[in-house]
């Protein structure tokens, strides 16, 4: 099974057009609408910059139990992948 998520806007009341899928006649799919997706406009990626000036740098700043925060970042991301494994 595979499936193929397509983000569309409505642009007429009651009919959407999708076209160029990876199916083939007499191939069975099923079609679930999630209606009311907020959408995103002017969204964009965050800049090195943007990142530095965020609240995120520094978190651990005050921390007196992490010593060294690289290894404590890299521990936590182990962390999360062996979570993932389980």
């Amino acid at each position: 099974m595979e499936t193929k998520r397509i983000h569309l806007v409505v642009e007429k009341d009651g009919e959407i057009k999708v076209t160029g899928l990876p199916c083939k006649q007499g191939q069975h799919v099923e079609l679930i609408m999630v209606m009311g997706i907020p959408s995103s406009p002017g969204k964009r990626s965050l800049t090195a910059k943007d990142l530095i000036g965020s609240e995120i740098v520094g978190l651990w700043r005050d921390r007196t139990d992490i010593s060294d925060s690289a290894c404590f970042a890299r521990q936590l991301r182990e962390d999360a992948q062996n979570r993932r494994k389980q």
